[in-house]
C-alpha cells in the first residue's frame, strides 16, 4: 500500500513539475471493494448523517472522495469525524477515508483542516503509528509550505520505513530546502539499515542539480550503478535533469541515450536540459524526434511549456505557432500554464496583439497571466496600456500585485512623465512588503536613474539594509548610463571599500562611465583588473573594452583586442566596423566587413548601416549599391535605420534621384527618412526641391525635428534662398518651438555670410546662447575672403585661433585670406607658426571609382602609372577649354609665386587630374564622379564646366561642401558656392 503511495506522487512531480506551480495536479484515488457504505444527507440544520444500511449508498471513502473533489473539505471532515464515532466502522475504510481527506489538504493547502486530521489520526489506538497515514502527512504539510511541521512528525514517530523517509526527504526538496534534502539522506544512509530506492535519488538528485552540486550528483549516479537503479526509468530521468542543471550537457546526453526504458518525462528532461544551457535548436530538434519515435509519445504539458520558453529566446515566432496549433488540437491549450507561456511567447516575440487576444480569450487567469501581459506591454514601451492592464488587474479582478508585477511594470518608466507613477508603484511596494525584495529595490533605482532623478536612485539604495554587488551595480549603472560617469567612478571605491568584489556588471558599467569622459588612463586600468580576475574573456566585458577604445579615439588598441577575441560575435562585429567608421577609418571599416563575411558571420542591420555609412563618407558607389541589394535580398531594407542609411548612401554618392527611388520604396515613412532626402537635396543645392519635400512631410502629418531643420536651412544656404532659409529659422522657434543649437546656428551664419551679410552674420554669431565653435568662425573667415572684408576677416581670424588652436585647416584658412590681401608678411607668419606648433597643411586629394577600384589623386602627383597618359589627356583638355574662353585663375594660388608657377600649380590640382582619368578610363555614356577632401577652387570649377561642354559629359564633383553636377558648360550650384 505504501508503495503505491509514493510511486505515483514521485511520478506527478517528475511528470507536472513545472505545471505545479500554476495548476493543480489530481492524485490517484484509490477506490473501496467493501459493500459496506456511508452517505450523507442535507437538512436545513445542515447537520450530517450516517446512512448504512442501503447497499446503493456510497461508501465512506467515495463520500470524503465526491466532497474532497468539490472542495467541500469541512464537510468531508465532518463526516469523517462522525463516522469515526462508530465503533463498528471498517477500519480499513475509515484509514483509506483519512488518506484520501490528508490528500485533498496538500492539494488545496487546507492546512488548518489538515492539522485537525493529524490530530485524529494521533489520538487513534489504530492509526497513530500506521506508516501510510503518517507518510501522507508529512507529504501533506511539505505541500502546505510547512516542511517544519512535517519534521516535527517525522521526528515523533518512534518507529520509520523508508516511505516515511522519502517523504520528509522529498518534501525538504519540495520547498527548495535543497541542503536539508541532502543532509537527511545522509541520515538515511549512514544511521538506518534502509536502502535508498528509485524514488529517494530522483529527490536528492533534483537538489543536487538546484545547487548545481555536480560532486555529489556523480556520487548519486555511481550509487546508482552499484545498487542496479542506474536502468530505472525514474533514476535515469532525474539524472539528465541534474546534469542538465549543473550545465553538463554531454552527461545529460549519455544518460538518455544509454536508456533502456524512456518515457514521455525522459524526452521532457532532454529538451528541458537543452534549452537550460541554451542549445536552443537542439531542443527543437529532440522535440521532432520524440514526435516521430517508435513510442509515439503525445507532448503533454510540461513538453510545450519548456519548448514556448525557447520560442520566446530565440524569436522563433512561426515554431511557436505550431506549438500554439498543436496544443489546440490535443486539447491543452486551455490548461493554465500553457496559456500563460503562449501568451509570454507571443509578447517577447513582438506579437502583441495575439498575446492579447489570447488574454482576453482565456477566463482562467491568474498572477503569472497577467504579468505576462503587463511585462509585454512594458517591454514594447506602451506606458499607457501598461498602467491600464495594472489598474484593470487590480479593479476589475481584485487581484493583488506582487513583487513580480512590480518589476515587469518598471522598466516602461523611462522618463520625467513616468516620474508620479514610479512615486505610486514605490508607496505600494512600501505598503505591502516587498519594498525592500532586493530585486525590487533595484529597479526602484534603475528606474528613478532612467528618469534623471538620481538623488531618489541613492534615497533608494542608501535605505537598502543590506547591499549585495548587484545593488551597487543597478546605482553604478545608473550613474554611468544615465549622465554622471564621475559619480559612477565614486561608487566604484565604495563598492571596493565594503569589502564587496565587483563582477562583469560592475566592470561593464565602469567601461561605460570611462568612455563617457573619454578616459583612456581610467579604462586601461579596469581593463587590467579585468584581466588579473579572469573577466578578459567574458564576451560582454570585451565587448565593452571595444566600445571604450572606440569612443577614446584608439582604433589600434581597440583592434589588437579584436584580433585577440577567442570568440567574436556580432556585437564584436558590430562594434569595430562601426568603430572604424566612427573614427574617420571608412576603408577599415569596409575592410573588416569583408572579413566578417570571410568568417562566416551574417551582416546585421547596424553592420549594414556601417558599412552604408563608409560608402557615404567615400563616395563609394559599387560597394554602396552592393550593399543595398543585400539590404533588399534579405529584407533589412524594411529596418528604418537602414532606409534612412540608404538613402544618405545615395545622396552622398552624387545620385539624389537614386535617393528619391529609394524614399519612395519605403514602406513606412518616418521624420527620420524625411530629413534625410530633404538633407540630399540640400547639398546637392536642390533648395527649392528640399523645401517642396519639407512642405509634403507636414501635409502628411509629420512634425519636424531637430535634424529637419539642419537639412532644410543647409540647403537654403547652398541654394541662395536667404529669405526663405530666415523664414525656416524663425518658423522653428516660433512654431515648432525648436530651441535652435549650434548646427542650426551655423547654418544660418552661413547663409549670411554666403550673400555678404557679413554684419548680420557676425552679430547672429554674437548673440547666440551658446559659444560658437570653430566651424561658425572659418565659415564666416571664407566669406571675408571671397567678399574683400579683410579688417573683418582679421577679428574673425583671431576668434578662429583662439577656439581651436592645433588644427591645421584653422591656419591654411587664416594664412589664405592674408594672401588675397595682399599682406605676404603675415602669410608667412602664420605658416611659421605651423611650424612651430607642428602642423601639416592636408594634401589636396581627388578620388575617383572606376569599376569597383579607388584611384587616388594628390595635387602635382606624378607617381601614378598612367600619369603621362592624363597629362596628355589634361593638354587636349586645356587646349579644347581654351578655344571657348578659359582662362587659369591664379587667384586662385594663395602662394608669393610668378603666374607661370601658380599655373603650373593649378595644372597639377588633384580634381584637374582624377576629371582626366575618369574621361581616359570610361565610356562616354558613364558620368565621371569625382570626389575631393577640400573645398573646389575657382579654377577648377570653371574648368570642369567647359570640360563638360567640350566632352559632352556629365561630370559630379563633391567637395567637402556640397556637389557640383556640372553639365553642357553648367554648374548645378549657379556658381553659388
Amino acid at each position: 500500500m505504501a508503495l503505491a503511495v509514493s510511486i505515483p506522487l514521485w511520478h506527478q512531480s517528475q511528470h507536472h513539475h513545472i505545471r505545479n506551480s500554476e495548476g493543480t495536479n489530481h492524485y490517484p484515488i484509490f477506490r473501496p471493494k467493501a459493500s459496506v457504505s456511508l452517505s450523507i444527507e442535507t437538512r436545513p440544520t445542515e447537520s450530517l448523517t450516517l446512512t448504512t444500511n442501503s447497499q446503493h449508498q456510497l461508501s465512506l471513502p467515495q463520500q470524503i472522495n465526491n466532497l474532497c473533489e468539490s472542495e467541500n473539505l469541512n464537510d468531508a471532515f465532518k463526516l469523517l469525524s462522525i463516522a469515526s464515532e462508530n465503533a463498528g466502522l471498517d477500519l480499513t475504510r475509515q484509514k483509506e477515508a483519512l488518506g484520501i481527506l490528508i490528500q485533498a489538504c496538500g492539494r488545496h493547502k487546507e492546512i488548518n483542516i489538515g492539522r485537525e486530521v493529524h490530530e485524529m489520526v494521533s489520538n487513534s489506538k489504530n492509526f497513530s503509528s500506521d506508516f501510510v497515514l503518517n507518510t501522507r502527512l508529512i507529504t501533506m504539510y511539505s505541500m502546505c509550505g510547512s516542511p517544519s511541521d512535517s519534521r516535527s512528525l517525522f521526528d515523533k514517530l518512534q518507529r520509520k520505513n523508508l516511505f516515511l523517509w522519502n517523504a520528509i526527504i522529498s518534501g525538504y526538496t519540495r520547498n527548495e530546502l535543497y541542503d536539508n534534502a541532502i543532509s537527511m539522506f545522509h541520515e538515511l544512509i549512514s544511521i538506518t539499515e534502509f536502502k535508498p530506492d528509485n524514488f529517494t535519488l530522483p529527490c536528492v538528485l533534483k537538489a543536487c542539480g538546484a545547487l548545481s552540486d555536480l560532486e555529489k550528483g556523480k556520487c548519486l549516479q555511481g550509487m546508482a550503478v552499484k545498487m542496479d537503479l542506474i536502468s530505472d526509468v525514474f533514476v535515469g530521468n532525474a539524472l539528465i535533469s541534474m546534469f542538465g542543471k549543473c550545465g553538463v550537457i554531454k552527461e545529460s546526453i549519455k544518460v538518455f541515450e544509454n536508456m533502456t526504458e524512456r518515457n514521455l518525462v525522459s524526452w521532457n528532461s532532454i529538451i528541458c536540459a537543452f534549452s537550460e544551457n541554451r542549445f536552443f535548436s537542439e531542443s527543437f530538434d529532440v522535440f521532432k524526434s520524440m514526435l516521430t519515435s517508435e513510442q509515439g509519445f503525445v507532448p503533454d504539458v510540461a513538453t510545450l511549456v519548456t519548448l514556448l520558453p525557447v520560442c520566446s529566446t530565440e524569436g522563433e515566432i512561426e515554431i511557436g505557432k505550431v506549438i500554439h496549433g498543436f496544443s489546440v488540437k490535443v486539447g491543452l491549450s486551455k490548461e493554465l500554464t500553457v496559456s500563460n507561456a503562449l501568451i509570454d511567447m507571443y509578447s517577447k516575440c513582438g506579437f502583441l496583439s495575439e498575446a492579447r487576444i489570447l488574454f482576453d480569450f482565456y477566463e482562467n487567469k491568474n498572477h503569472v497571466t497577467w504579468n505576462s501581459m503587463i511585462g509585454g506591454y512594458s517591454r514594447e514601451g506602451d506606458i499607457s496600456e501598461t498602467f491600464n492592464l495594472l489598474a484593470k488587474m487590480q479593479m476589475e479582478e481584485k487581484m493583488k500585485v506582487n513583487d513580480v508585477t512590480i518589476l515587469n511594470v518598471l522598466p516602461v518608466c523611462l522618463g520625467k512623465t513616468e516620474l508620479l507613477p514610479l512615486k505610486e508603484l514605490q508607496c505600494y511596494s512600501l505598503r505591502h512588503g516587498f519594498y525592500y525584495d532586493e530585486l525590487v529595490s533595484n529597479a526602484f533605482i534603475s528606474g528613478y536613474a532612467k528618469c534623471s532623478l538620481l538623488s531618489s536612485a541613492e534615497n533608494v539604495f542608501y535605505g537598502m539594509p543590506n547591499k549585495t554587488v548587484n545593488s551597487w551595480n543597478a546605482i553604478i549603472g545608473g550613474y554611468a548610463q544615465n549622465g554622471d560617469p564621475n559619480k559612477a567612478l565614486d561608487f566604484y571605491y565604495q563598492l571596493n571599500a565594503s569589502g564587496l568584489n565587483p563582477d562583469w556588471f560592475t566592470i561593464g558599467s565602469l567601461l561605460l562611465a570611462c568612455a563617457h569622459l573619454k578616459s583612456i588612463l581610467h579604462g586601461k586600468q579596469i581593463h587590467a583588473f579585468a584581466i588579473r580576475n579572469g573577466l578578459e574573456n567574458d564576451s560582454f566585458i570585451d565587448n565593452s573594452l571595444l566600445s571604450l577604445y572606440i569612443r577614446c579615439g584608439n582604433s589600434l588598441s581597440a583592434r589588437a583586442l579584436f584580433n585577440e577575441m577567442g570568440k567574436k560575435n556580432v556585437v564584436s562585429w558590430n562594434s569595430m566596423i562601426s568603430g572604424y567608421l566612427q573614427n574617420g577609418q571608412p576603408n577599415e571599416a569596409l575592410n573588416l566587413f569583408r572579413h566578417m563575411i570571410v568568417d562566416g558571420f551574417y551582416p546585421s542591420e547596424i553592420a549594414i548601416m556601417a558599412v552604408l555609412g563608409a560608402c557615404s563618407h567615400l563616395s563609394a558607389l559599387r560597394i554602396g549599391k552592393e550593399s543595398h541589394c543585400f539590404a533588399l535580398k534579405s529584407k533589412l531594407i524594411e529596418d528604418v535605420f537602414v532606409g534612412c542609411s540608404v538613402i544618405d548612401m545615395y545622396a552622398k554618392s552624387g545620385c539624389i534621384q537614386k535617393s528619391q527611388i529609394v524614399f519612395n520604396a519605403l514602406k513606412n515613412k518616418d521624420v527620420a527618412s524625411w530629413s534625410v532626402l530633404i538633407a540630399g537635396y540640400g547639398i546637392h543645392g536642390q533648395g527649392k526641391q528640399a523645401i517642396e519635400l519639407y512642405e509634403k512631410m507636414q501635409n502628411h502629418g509629420l512634425k519636424p525635428d531637430n535634424f529637419t531643420f539642419i537639412g532644410l536651412l543647409m540647403a537654403c544656404s547652398h541654394s541662395g534662398l536667404i529669405k526663405e532659409g530666415l523664414d525656416y529659422f524663425d518658423q522653428m522657434k516660433n512654431l515648432h518651438n525648436i530651441e535652435p543649437k549650434l548646427e542650426h546656428y551655423a547654418c544660418v551664419a552661413d547663409m549670411l555670410g554666403r550673400v555678404g551679410r557679413l554684419e548680420e552674420a557676425l552679430e547672429l554669431v554674437n548673440e547666440m546662447p551658446e559659444k560658437p565653435d570653430a566651424g561658425i568662425w572659418s565659415s564666416l573667415l571664407s566669406s571675408c575672403r571671397i567678399y574683400n572684408d579683410f579688417d573683418l576677416g582679421e577679428k574673425v581670424a583671431e576668434k578662429l585661433l583662439e577656439v581651436e588652436t592645433n588644427r591645421a585647416e584653422n591656419y591654411v584658412s587664416v594664412s589664405n585670406l592674408f594672401a588675397k590681401s595682399g599682406k605676404w608678411d603675415k602669410v608667412r607668419w602664420v605658416r611659421g607658426k605651423m611650424n612651430e606648433i607642428g602642423l601639416q597643411k592636408d594634401a589636396g586629394c581627388s578620388w575617383i571609382e572606376i569599376g569597383g577600384k579607388m584611384y587616388n589623386f594628390f595635387v602635382g602627383d606624378k607617381t601614378c602609372k598612367e600619369s603621362e597618359d592624363i597629362r596628355k589627356m589634361w593638354g587636349t583638355l586645356e587646349e579644347k577649354i581654351s578655344e571657348i574662353g578659359y582662362e587659369f585663375d591664379t587667384g586662385s594660388v594663395f602662394h608669393d609665386l610668378e603666374e607661370d608657377e601658380k599655373i603650373e600649380i593649378l595644372r597639377g590640382h588633384s580634381e584637374k587630374l582624377a576629371i582626366s582619368f575618369g574621361l581616359l578610363k570610361t565610356n562616354d555614356n558613364v558620368i565621371v564622379r569625382v570626389y575631393k577632401n577640400l573645398r573646389i577652387c575657382g579654377d577648377c570649377h570653371n574648368a570642369a564646366k567647359l570640360i563638360s561642354k567640350v566632352s559632352g559629359r556629365e561630370i559630379v564633383v563633391r567637395d567637402n561642401k556640397r556637389f557640383h553636377h556640372f553639365k553642357d558648360g553648367l554648374c548645378s550650384c549657379g556658381d553659388y558656392w
